[in-house]
């Protein structure tokens, strides 16, 4: 009538009405638009990929979710982050100072600490940047297993074991997400190299992808529940896993009961509704084509309005729980001072120690020789993704100095001016998917060497490493120590041995490289990995013995890389542009492999000396007589006349019947708390018929087989002090799994 206004009814809010009357007010528009993510763009600079500012928020996140206002559902950000967010700085207030995240250190280091509470303290302390930076979801852990010591990528994983990979991504993801913001564990699955990593088809068998590729995912996903999955750019079996339904909606969804979110890497997979209908619930970062292809498919009936419902539901799940739906006033200002304590914690007990002749380590003197380009241009962390914009860098040569060291200032100032002058010769970096590879190291005279020699105690080499995201290792220039660097050390060596001095060599790296050809000439060996923004402060805290090494690998080094069992078949045929890799190695990847089949190594899995020694006492069992679980007691002395750490880790030899076994399996693990000279620790562990069980491929089924088992406990897989049996009576069937995932071409899987 005239005169008189009629009022609209408001549609449906989220959070006042129900998901599923939200999602049926959505229009099919908003529907396939929602599915997809707001984009980013990769060549922007170096400091690039970034999606700009999303509303007014965050530069330099790797994407958002679609906003719909008129539904009440905000955008939700999404930031990359394995080693700390990788944003842009920020202006805090009227200060015109810009804010940069922590840079923590890098995966490896991580879980090279073997230390699942320091890793849930550093992701409370990256969560709590992620929250105040106004970042709803990290996109990390990285949980991929370290298969070839080439995979460029290796520095953002954890380890060659999936028991090490899952527990400590769950110890992250824990400690980030109690900050009430949310982690994506990537890549999933089997995303074990970067060379053409869109399309390779990784071809692996049920048992060996149950074991090994799958199960550190399990491991973390169930014992942390992260609020999202993101698929992997691989093919799985001759599948992309990203278009993969047995993949992401029965293995995932069903047999581990995740009812997260799952987004894909971003441009991965060719098939949209394919993806969403296999169980990717957000496309990232989102294509122009990919509303009328999801559209198409309705229309055709190959994908249902049904399904794409299920998909929404699970991303209004997800944006329910974040900062961004609940408003939260993030401030811009973490508390960075705690957060850097942290960092420098996580780096220094990450450091493993290989070598330490006559106790070389810690240093007796203040006056040392700082040598090694890595001395001055510390590698704090590697490229692409797992790259973190900070100004807060502390490399080895100023942490050794403000330690109170004394070092030759000229040659510091050579060192310097040389890499320098090499780094602005070099062509501007356009992308963070540009590697930037170390500068070939400044040769140093031997009359330089000798006069050093005379007026300092100690040589200290650094060697320098660095690897990122969209490219993998070489073993020319990455794996193998160039012929610079070994005569850098043997000329070090030969003249400081002769006036009776000591030379230990630093390990700077993104990964494993070779150390057979010069180990013998030199004193002492130390990995820091990619050790933060805290770097020089981390390394002065070990060789001042402030800090006792505590460190351990997580992967093993070979005495070659040929020695490496997946070496003939890294990264693929053709070897050009490879479209297959062959994982012939079956379960026998890393130590399994080499303590099968009795290959010697240069450092096993689970290896890093202290300043101090431990014991482990004998071990007592809850039965001899296996039924559903077992506790295995034990108490470690430190022995020595330091205080210290240590990693007790404990393996089993399982009986062979219908299935090949490794030799041993790591089955759990725990670090002491910080030991006095003299002081004991008791350790228990829990095994239950799910610890014990391998993969019967026949049965499709999780079994444990009867006989005889062994406990093997020690500090590394190859130093056991302690052994135990027990029986298991008859054959227990753990659990039944879905037929799903075998390959379709013929694999050459080793066997003892």
């Amino acid at each position: 009538m005239p005169g008189i206004a009629f009022s609209q009814k408001q549609p449906p809010q989220l959070g006042k009405a129900s998901i599923k009357n939200v999602i049926a007010a959505m229009s099919l528009d908003e529907k396939v638009n929602f599915v997809k993510g707001i984009g980013m763009k990769v060549s922007e600079g170096a400091n690039g990929p970034v999606a700009g500012s999303i509303n007014g928020k965050v530069m330099g996140a790797a994407g958002s979710t679609e906003a719909i206002p008129r539904l009440g559902i905000p955008a939700v950000i999404v930031a990359d982050g394995p080693a700390g967010l990788r944003i842009e700085p920020v202006k805090y207030g009227n200060d015109s100072t810009l804010i940069y995240p922590t840079a923590f250190p890098c995966g490896t280091a991580f879980a090279s600490t073997w230390n699942t509470d320091l890793v849930d303290k550093a992701g409370r302390a990256m969560g709590q940047e992620v929250l105040e930076f106004g970042v709803d979801v990290i996109l990390a852990p990285g949980a991929n297993i370290q298969r070839n010591p080439l995979c460029g990528r290796n520095f953002e994983y954890y380890s060659e074991d999936p028991v090490v990979s899952g527990l400590i991504a769950a110890a992250f993801i824990n400690g980030i997400q109690s900050n009430q913001v949310g982690t994506s564990i990537k890549h999933f699955a089997v995303n074990n190299q970067e060379t053409n990593r869109n399309a390779i088809d990784a071809i692996v068998s049920q048992r060996a992808l149950r074991e090994i590729y799958l199960k550190g995912f399990e491991i973390a996903i169930k014992k942390s529940n992260p609020w999202t999955v993101m698929s992997s750019y691989n093919k799985l079996n001759g599948i992309y896993t990203s278009e993969n339904f047995d993949l992401l909606s029965t293995v995932l969804k069903k047999e581990w009961n995740y009812n997260g979110l799952v987004m894909t890497d971003w441009y991965a997979g060719k098939n949209y509704p394919g993806q969403l209908k296999a169980g990717n619930d957000l496309l990232m970062p989102g294509r122009a084509n990919e509303p009328t292809k999801i559209k198409e498919a309705i229309d055709s009936g190959s994908f249902s309005q049904e399904d794409l419902d299920k998909n929404i539901e699970r991303i209004l799940n997800l944006i329910v729980k974040t900062p961004a739906f609940s408003n939260y006033k993030y401030s811009n200002h973490p508390d960075l001072p705690a957060n850097s304590k942290v960092s420098r914690s996580l780096a220094s007990e990450g450091m493993i120690l290989l070598k330490n002749n006559n106790h070389s380590l810690p240093f007796q003197t203040k006056k040392i020789t700082l040598l090694g380009n890595a001395s001055y241009d510390t590698i704090l962390g590697g490229t692409g993704s797992g790259e973190v914009n900070t100004t807060q860098k502390v490399n080895f040569y100023e942490g050794l100095k403000k330690a109170g060291y004394q070092m030759d200032e000229q040659l510091s100032s050579s060192y310097i001016a040389f890499i320098n002058r090499e780094k602005a010769a070099r062509p501007k970096r356009l992308s963070i998917l540009e590697a930037i590879k170390p500068v070939e190291e400044m040769y140093v005279e031997n009359k330089q060497l000798q006069n050093l020699a005379n007026n300092s105690d100690v040589a200290l080499i650094t060697i320098g490493r660095s690897a990122g995201e969209g490219s993998d290792r070489s073993i020319e220039t990455d794996y193998l120590i160039s012929e610079n660097e070994i005569s850098l050390i043997r000329n070090t060596s030969e003249i400081f041995h002769k006036n009776g001095k000591k030379v230990v060599v630093a390990l700077n790296i993104d990964a494993l490289v070779d150390v057979v050809k010069w180990r013998d000439l030199v004193d002492g060996i130390l990995i820091t990995w990619l050790p933060g923004q805290q770097a020089g402060d981390a390394l002065a805290d070990i060789i001042s013995g402030k800090i006792s090494p505590s460190g351990k690998l997580t992967q093993t080094m070979p005495l070659a890389y040929g020695d490496v069992p997946s070496a003939d078949s890294f990264p693929g045929i053709p070897e050009e542009r490879p479209k297959e890799t062959y994982y012939n190695e079956g379960i026998y990847v890393g130590y399994r492999y080499y303590n099968t089949f009795n290959k010697p190594v240069a450092y096993e899995f689970g290896y890093g000396l202290s300043y101090t020694t431990f014991k482990i006492q004998k071990p007592t069992i809850s039965s001899k007589n296996f039924s559903k679980e077992l506790r295995i007691s034990t108490t470690i002395k430190n022995t020595g006349i330091t205080s210290g750490k240590e990693v007790i880790q404990l393996y089993v030899s399982a009986p062979e019947k219908a299935m090949d076994k490794p030799e041993s399996e790591l089955k759990g693990f725990a670090k002491t708390q910080l030991l006095k000279a003299g002081a004991s620790e008791k350790i228990d562990f829990m095994l239950n018929a799910s610890d014990l069980a391998s993969f019967d491929t026949e049965r499709s089924a999780w079994v444990v087989e009867p006989g005889t088992y062994t406990i093997k406990i020690g500090n590394s897989s190859k130093n056991i002090q302690q052994t135990v049996s027990f029986i298991v009576n008859q054959d227990i069937l753990v659990e039944k799994v879905n037929n799903i995932l075998a390959p379709q071409k013929a694999l050459v899987e080793l066997k003892k």
